[in-house]
């Protein structure tokens, strides 16, 4: 996955609240808040938990979901697979990436049939295996959260894809918290994927403000990943940590800035800063002296303007002789000592 800059991804995730129009004007926002891609997740109830009551499935945990079945909530929370086709043909012409997450093989095989570009894993499917497995064998970027992951589980997520001979990587820094709290984001461990990994990095992020991405920026991120929805108001499961327009355009907007303030790691002034090379301190004259005589420190100083010698020749001018006369302003040259 080859890109300018920072790859920023608005993620849709169930913020279409089970409309399809909502859906598509939310695509179209993405567009004019800046962002370069939107990203859906593709799975129905069946496909992603069983319809259980039994304790273990039911939410808890100091969620914003306790207390509410899986089965029901994914139930809410999907998107139907019959959008798919239409969304990413909006998605394409509104110049968007589109691409989604997969959360099974079925839906790895459908999102195939779209020419999906990139494959996203969530955090809490980095444990499974064979849909990594079987992701990679797509030949297509792979982009893995690790909210849940130790480094074994990081380890063997990557393995998986090494295996399937893809080695398109990035690791997104994430907290699976909804909506996280900052002190938990320990943001210098992305660059640890970085050195022990060998994998580009970036950042999934469920706090509330654009801190985190520009930290990220700062830390060498690649990708940056954020939910984002029309209005909160219109309420859904992902409502809460979500940003909307204004603040995905104002975010978007910080990190451009913060990318562009990176620069390179190299010594070259750019021509503006060459000239500001002007306002720097050079020797001039600052007392007149006649031709024959000898410089003291009475007859130089280090001044602004830098258009005459570098300051640091002051001791070797000290004790020479002139050879013309010299007045206060005057530069001073080796070819006026005698």
């Amino acid at each position: 996955m080859k890109q300018e800059g920072v790859f920023i991804i608005a993620e849709l995730s169930a913020n279409h609240n089970g409309n399809m129009e909502t859906a598509k004007e939310t695509i179209r926002a993405a567009k004019r808040a800046g962002a370069d891609a939107i990203k859906f997740q593709t799975y129905t109830a069946d496909t992603i938990t069983l319809n259980s009551d039994k304790a273990d499935f039911i939410i808890k945990g100091g969620t914003l979901w306790d207390g509410r079945k899986l089965y029901e909530l994914y139930q809410e929370a999907f998107t139907p697979w019959e959008w798919h086709a239409e969304l990413f043909q909006i998605a394409k012409e509104e110049g968007l990436v589109c691409f989604s997450s997969p959360f099974d093989k079925t839906a790895v095989d459908f999102l195939e049939t779209l020419a999906c570009p990139i494959y996203k894993i969530a955090s809490f499917e980095i444990t499974d295996i064979p849909l990594i497995s079987y992701v990679a064998s797509k030949g297509k970027p792979v982009i893995i959260s690790t909210g849940i992951a130790q480094y074994e589980d990081i380890a063997l997520a990557i393995e998986a894809c090494h295996k399937e001979n893809n080695f398109d990587i990035t690791l997104l820094k994430c907290t699976s918290s909804y909506p996280a709290p900052m002190e938990e984001a320990n943001m210098l461990l992305m660059q640890r994927f970085a050195k022990d990994f060998k994998v580009k990095i970036g950042l999934s992020d469920h706090t509330m403000g654009a801190v985190l991405p520009i930290v990220a920026t700062a830390l060498g991120a690649t990708v940056i990943e954020k939910h984002f929805i029309l209005d909160r108001a219109i309420g859904g499961p992902d409502a809460a940590f979500s940003m909307n327009e204004a603040e995905f355009t104002a975010m978007v907007q910080m990190v451009r800035q913060a990318s562009a303030a990176l620069g390179k790691e190299e010594y070259e002034l750019t021509e503006k800063q060459q000239s500001g090379k002007a306002f720097s301190r050079s020797l001039y004259i600052s007392s007149d002296i006649k031709k024959g005589e000898t410089i003291t420190s009475n007859h130089i100083r280090s001044v602004r303007p830098g258009f005459s010698l570098h300051p640091k020749h002051f001791d070797e001018l000290i004790g020479r002789v002139v050879n013309k006369n010299l007045t206060l302003g005057d530069r001073i040259d080796w070819s006026d000592l005698a």
